[in-house]
């Protein structure tokens, strides 16, 4: 069981011990630091609350909610939401800020506290650690019973779809024309309510939905790799859809299934939406070290510059806004588009790719086949307890110190066109290793090599 405090939010395994797991107690202590917090910027704030539909949700959601009451603050409820719908009701309501509660592509047993400011974005790294001073001291202060906050509902889904289907690069009446029959797995989360609205409205009439219903009780593990996507993969056969559309329990992750049922490959999701929008908008792309090489390819390609940022949705933004990025996210299915917000959102990269899959009027296997072939290995090293991580990647830069290293984000190494990338998790106590080559085998080497190497080092 664990209990993950960092800037990036409060995330851990449901039940057990206070400050070794997310327990009832962790939860009001950390919604009581970051309602203080808000209302230091303002004393008559407004905060978004949404949720996935995790098992744990409405209970974590309550506690949450009448912790912000207790402290005069006004909340507004949305209930079960996808998080860029909370991102965009934050600034949508003028509100001072927001709680998205979610443990992402993690497992059930997890849930989680992610904070927003009030540009619905997530927080910088110094505003993080103001909070986790604010609940490692204890530094609240409640309202009297005359100045409690009050609570309000709203719905901001269909908020959401009308700001895409008006997004200059979404062209619905194109979509509707290609009559296309679209199998989704929404991992019995929100993005079975979300998804299948999104495409209603987008004009596809036929819609094979599968783990439909929202009780958080996953299907299969959440994540969206291959080896977790078999149902989907059988069914866009069995059914003869063009395409599947998978998101994880948030909906701000998105992967793809071709025709063939194979994996469209996650890394690519952002890859082909990128091509698209440098189509129609040349300017910077922007993905982190650990995301595929593709994505500078195809900028490049297109005459434009590419910037990587240090892994994490709050760094891609940075780099985003600091290069005025036309298109950016993550390799893992995330997609930011700038001009709707500033948040990983699988339902506009929903809307741009299938536009993108009309207007090149091929099937979406021929679509992938377009794009370079590269392989990438994801591996982990498990930490062993006291282990000094800081030195163990100083010690791995030493050794690879005749290649081309990169240290915005732990240790990037370039091997002639291969890389590989190791870097601290924020969320789990392991190491990721992430390594890219034209051939499987060559990215799978790469990262049993740098195993060994941590091995040794441990």
């Amino acid at each position: 069981m664990t209990l993950i405090t960092s800037i990036s939010g409060i995330r851990g395994t449901i039940g057990g011990a206070p400050s070794q797991n997310l327990t009832p107690v962790d939860i009001v202590k950390f919604a009581s630091a970051y309602g203080t917090w808000i209302r230091t910027k303002n004393s008559d704030a407004t905060i978004v609350v949404g949720r996935d539909a995790r098992i744990s949700g409405p209970m974590v959601s309550q506690l949450i909610i009448q912790t912000l009451l207790g402290l005069g603050i006004k909340v507004c409820d949305l209930g079960l939401s996808t998080t860029p719908t909370v991102e965009m009701a934050v600034t949508a309501e003028s509100a001072d800020g927001g709680i998205i509660i979610t443990a992402s592509h993690n497992p059930k047993q997890w849930n989680a506290l992610k904070l927003l400011n009030e540009n619905g974005e997530f927080l910088s790294a110094e505003e993080g650690e103001e909070i986790l001073s604010i609940a490692e001291n204890a530094s609240f202060e409640f309202a009297s019973v005359e100045h409690l906050g009050k609570v309000y509902q709203k719905d901001y889904l269909d908020y959401h779809i009308d700001k895409i289907l008006s997004h200059k690069l979404v062209n619905a009446d194109l979509i509707k024309k290609k009559k296309f029959k679209i199998a989704v797995d929404p991992v019995n989360s929100v993005g079975a309510i979300a998804v299948p609205k999104l495409l209603e409205a987008l004009g596809v009439e036929e819609i094979v939905l599968i783990n439909a219903e929202p009780n958080g009780v996953f299907a299969h593990n959440p994540e969206p790799l291959a080896e977790h996507l078999g149902e989907i993969s059988s069914t866009v056969k069995s059914e003869k859809c063009h395409l599947g559309i998978v998101v994880d329990p948030d909906v701000d992750r998105l992967a793809f299934i071709c025709d063939d049922g194979e994996m469209y490959g996650e890394e690519y999701t952002l890859v082909t939406i990128a091509d698209y929008v440098l189509s129609k908008t040349p300017g910077t792309t922007v993905s982190n070290l650990s995301s595929t090489r593709a994505l500078r390819d195809i900028t490049e390609t297109a005459g434009q510059t590419y910037i990587a940022s240090a892994v994490g949705e709050v760094n891609v933004v940075a780099a985003m806004k600091a290069n005025n990025a036309v298109i950016g996210g993550e390799g893992n299915g995330g997609i930011i588009v700038p001009d709707l917000h500033y948040g990983r959102d699988a339902l506009i990269g929903i809307a741009l790719f299938l536009t993108y899959l009309a207007e090149k009027d091929m099937k979406i296997s021929k679509l992938r086949s377009l794009y370079p072939s590269y392989q990438m290995s994801k591996n982990k090293a498990e930490l062993s307890p006291g282990t000094d991580v800081d030195a163990v990647l100083e010690r791995i830069k030493e050794k690879y110190s005749k290649h081309p290293v990169n240290t915005i984000d732990g240790v990037k190494i370039e091997f002639d066109g291969d890389w590989v990338h190791l870097r601290k998790s924020n969320t789990e106590p392991i190491i990721r290793i992430y390594a890219e080559s034209n051939s499987l085998t060559t990215a799978e080497n790469l990262t049993k090599k740098i195993l060994q190497d941590i091995g040794d080092l441990m």
